[in-house]
């Protein structure tokens, strides 16, 4: 029955290893749904925080300013 059966030793170990890569993902996710309910009562509720929100995504910018977008260089390839 070990080996022989539909549910073989191997089966149940794979199954148990997608399971719990199935829960990291959902621990994942939960933590990333609280932070995202946290931004959008910070957005909701803090005026500051929606400017700096549209000035970073959306790149707007008030009347009479001028904005500038450094981008940072990529890593050297070459070592010397």
């Amino acid at each position: 029955m070990l080996f022989f059966d539909q549910r073989d030793v191997f089966y149940v170990r794979e199954q148990k290893q997608k399971l719990k890569e199935l829960e990291n993902k959902k621990h994942y996710y939960q933590l990333e749904i609280e932070k995202a309910k946290k931004d959008l009562a910070d957005l909701q509720n803090n005026p500051a925080a929606l400017e700096k929100f549209a000035r970073e995504h959306y790149m707007m910018k008030k009347d009479g300013e001028d904005v500038f977008i450094i981008e940072q260089p990529l890593a050297d390839t070459k070592k010397q």
